[in-house]
C-alpha cells in the first residue's frame, strides 16, 4: 500500500481570487419595430410575438391579414430585417380562452385517443363549473378530430364555446362563446360532480334547503348558525346564502365549493370522480329551485392530462376576456412588456380600423413618452395631394409640430410606413459609414406614385413622404421628413447617440468594481467615455467635422470649427456646488455634436461657350 504526500497548499504563500465583473447592460433596441394589429391571433395575455421572417408571420396570420401585408412591406427591404414584433390590439371585446400546454408526443397519436369512448373533464366556463362528459373518440383519426368531439360537447354545455387544435404549436385551445370582462375559461381538471341552487324567486320564512344532510334554514331576521336572512330581493338572499356556504366549516358543506353566477349558486364537489354524484340536494318549498336530487357529472375517463390543460405547470395558461380597448391602451400595455423603437398599426382591411383620430392620440403619446419611439402612419386620402389641404393626417401632424411622427402617402398600400421601418432597423450603428438618408431609398413591393409637379408640391407642403416615379425610370422615397420638418434619420440617429452615451456611461459606473471618484480624474473617465460614444457617431457617418453654428459653451463659440465632429465640456470639480457633491452627482457635461447631414437635392449650373 502506497500513500501520496501532497504537501502544503500553495495558497499558504500565494493566494489568488478570481472575480467575474458584471456583464455590461444593453441599451434600448433602436433596431426594432412593433406592428400593432387587431386580428384575433395573438391573445391578450401574450400580447405580442417576435418574428425573424415573413414565413412565420404567414403561418400565424395567413397571407391576407393586415399584419401579414404590413410585415411583407417590412421584410421586403434590402437588406432584409431580422426581427419584427407584432402586437395585439383588442379592437373588439375578446372571449375568455384557455391555451393548453404542448401535448406529449404519445398523445399526439390517434391511437392514444381511440380507446376512450366515454372521456370527460371539468372546466369553468364564464364562471360556471361545467362537467364535460360522454366524449367518444373511437372514430377520430387525428388531433383535429379530437378537437371536434370536444367542441361539440363544449357548445352543448355552453353555447358558442369551442375547442381547436393548433398544429403549429401542438396544443389545444379552448374558447368561450361570450366576450368581455365576464368571459373566461378555467384550467381543466378531472371530472367533478356539479349542481346548482337557483334563486329565481324568494323563499319564505322557515323554508329549508338540505345539502348532503346539512339543513340550511331561511329566516326573516336574526340568522344564526346555518340560517340565512331573507333579503329584500332574491339577489340579496342569494348573496347571503353564498356567504354562509363559502365560509362554513360544516363537515358536509366543506365537501363542495360554491360560485355565484346570475341567479344561480353553483355547487362543485371537491373530490374528483364519481364520489360527488352521491351528494344530495333537497328543499322544502319552491324557492330556491335545485338542479336535482344529487350532484351529477363526475363520471367518465379523465382526459384533462392528455389535453395538457391542467395548470401553468403543464404549460397551459388562461386569457380572460376583456372589454374593447383603444389603440392607445394597447400600445401602453405593449410598451410595458417589450422594448421597441418604431411603431405603426395594421388593423382591419386597408387599415380601416385605425382612423386619423386614433393616429393623433398615438402621435401625442409617442411625443410625450419617456420610452423613445418613432411613429409612422400611412394614408391614401385624396386631400393629401390637393392644394390647400387642411384635413389629411399629414397636415394635422405637421401643425402639431410633432418630432416623433411621420406620415407616408401611398395610393395603393395602406401599410407603406412598414417599408420605412424595415429599412431603418437594418442600420448597424456599430459599423463604418452605415447611417442612411431616407430620401433616395427604395420601397420594394410598393407601387410608386406617378404625380404631377403640383401634386408633389402639395405633399411636400405637409411634409409627406412618398415613393415617386421619376422620368428616368427610377422610383425613390421623396423627403424623409418627420412632421416638424426634421428628417427621419436625424431623429433616429440622435436617439441612437443619446442612448449610446447613456448606456456607455452607465456601464462605466456599473462595471468599475470600485467607484468613479468625484475628482477631476474621475470626471475625465466619464468624459472619455462620452467621447468614445461620439467617436462611433463619426465612424458610422452620423457626425462629422464642421462649423458650429449654435450658441457656445466652455471653450466653444459659435462659428468655431469642430475638427473631431464633437466637443465635450467638462468643468473642473472645484466649480461644483457643495449640495451636488453631497448628493454624489457628477459635474454637468455638455456635448456639442455636429451632424454630417445628407444630400437630398443637387443644383448644378453649367455654362457652355463656343
Amino acid at each position: 500500500m502506497t500513500s501520496t504526500i501532497q504537501g502544503l497548499p500553495v495558497s499558504k504563500l500565494i493566494s489568488v481570487s478570481v472575480t467575474l465583473t458584471p456583464s455590461a447592460a444593453q441599451g434600448t433596441n433602436l433596431n426594432s419595430c412593433m406592428i400593432v394589429g387587431d386580428s384575433a391571433v395573438i391573445d391578450v395575455v401574450t400580447r405580442y410575438k417576435s418574428y425573424s421572417g415573413l414565413t412565420a408571420v404567414e403561418t400565424d396570420f395567413g397571407t391576407t391579414a393586415p399584419e401579414t401585408l404590413a410585415a411583407t412591406d417590412f421584410f421586403a427591404q434590402n437588406p432584409s430585417p431580422t426581427q419584427l414584433y407584432i402586437g395585439r390590439w383588442a379592437q373588439a371585446a375578446t372571449p375568455g380562452q384557455l391555451y393548453g400546454g404542448p401535448v406529449s408526443a404519445a398523445n399526439l397519436l390517434a391511437g392514444a385517443w381511440t380507446p376512450v369512448t366515454s372521456g370527460a373533464f371539468f372546466i369553468t366556463i364564464d364562471g360556471v363549473p361545467t362537467s364535460i362528459t360522454g366524449l367518444n373518440f373511437g372514430a377520430i383519426t387525428n388531433m383535429n378530430g379530437v378537437a371536434t368531439v370536444i367542441a361539440t360537447a363544449l357548445n352543448s354545455a355552453s353555447s358558442g364555446a369551442t375547442c381547436t387544435f393548433n398544429a403549429t404549436t401542438g396544443n389545444f385551445e379552448f374558447q368561450s362563446g361570450t366576450t368581455g370582462t365576464s368571459s373566461s375559461m378555467g384550467f381543466l381538471t378531472a371530472p367533478r360532480a356539479t349542481g346548482f341552487i337557483n334563486f329565481t324567486g324568494q323563499p319564505t320564512a322557515n323554508d329549508t334547503m338540505t345539502i348532503q344532510g346539512t339543513v340550511v334554514t331561511f329566516v326573516a331576521s336574526g340568522a344564526t348558525g346555518n340560517q340565512v336572512n331573507i333579503g329584500g330581493t332574491a339577489a340579496i338572499t342569494q348573496a347571503s346564502t353564498l356567504a354562509l356556504l363559502s365560509a362554513s366549516s360544516d363537515a358536509n358543506l366543506v365537501k363542495m365549493t360554491y360560485t355565484s353566477v346570475g341567479t344561480k349558486i353553483y355547487i362543485t364537489s371537491v373530490a374528483t370522480g364519481t364520489a360527488g354524484n352521491a351528494y344530495t340536494l333537497a328543499h322544502s318549498a319552491t324557492y330556491p329551485a335545485l338542479s336535482g336530487a344529487t350532484l351529477s357529472g363526475g363520471t367518465g375517463t379523465d382526459v384533462s392530462a392528455m389535453l395538457a390543460g391542467l395548470s401553468t405547470s403543464s404549460g397551459a395558461y388562461v386569457a380572460n376576456g376583456i372589454a374593447a380597448e383603444t389603440p392607445l391602451a394597447a400600445l401602453t400595455i405593449l410598451d410595458g412588456m417589450v422594448s421597441f423603437y418604431g411603431v405603426m398599426f395594421a388593423a382591419g382591411t386597408a387599415n380601416v380600423d385605425f382612423t386619423d383620430a386614433y393616429a393623433l392620440t398615438i402621435a401625442a403619446y409617442v411625443e410625450a413618452s419617456t420610452q423613445k419611439h418613432l411613429f409612422g402612419v400611412t394614408t391614401n386620402e385624396g386631400a393629401a395631394i390637393t392644394s390647400n389641404d387642411t384635413t389629411s393626417i399629414g397636415y394635422q401632424l405637421k401643425h402639431l409640430n410633432y418630432l416623433r411622427s411621420f406620415a407616408v402617402y401611398s395610393s395603393t398600400d395602406p401599410y407603406a410606413a412598414a417599408s420605412y421601418f424595415g429599412r431603418g432597423v437594418t442600420v448597424n450603428y456599430n459599423g463604418s459609414n452605415t447611417t442612411i438618408n431616407f430620401q433616395w431609398q427604395q420601397t420594394p413591393g410598393i407601387a410608386s406614385e406617378i404625380l404631377t409637379t403640383s401634386q408633389s408640391a402639395n405633399l411636400d407642403s405637409n411634409r409627406y413622404n412618398y415613393t415617386a416615379q421619376f422620368a428616368n425610370d427610377t422610383a425613390i422615397i421623396v423627403n424623409g421628413y418627420v412632421a416638424d420638418g426634421h428628417y427621419i434619420d436625424e431623429v433616429w440617429n440622435s436617439d441612437w447617440l443619446g442612448n449610446r452615451i447613456q448606456t456607455d456611461v452607465f456601464n462605466l459606473l456599473y462595471t468599475a468594481g470600485t467607484k468613479i471618484p468625484q475628482t477631476d480624474a474621475g470626471m475625465h473617465l466619464i468624459g472619455t467615455t462620452i467621447a468614445g460614444s461620439c467617436q462611433q457617431g463619426v465612424v458610422n457617418g452620423f457626425l462629422a467635422p464642421g462649423v458650429w453654428n449654435s450658441g457656445g459653451f466652455g471653450q466653444l463659440s459659435e462659428g468655431d470649427f469642430l475638427k473631431q465632429g464633437y466637443y465635450i465640456y467638462q468643468p473642473p470639480i472645484s466649480s461644483q456646488a457643495l449640495s451636488d457633491r453631497a448628493a454624489r452627482k457628477s459635474v454637468l457635461f455638455q456635448v456639442a455634436a455636429k451632424e454630417a447631414g445628407a444630400v437630398n437635392d443637387v443644383q448644378i449650373n453649367v455654362t457652355v461657350n463656343q
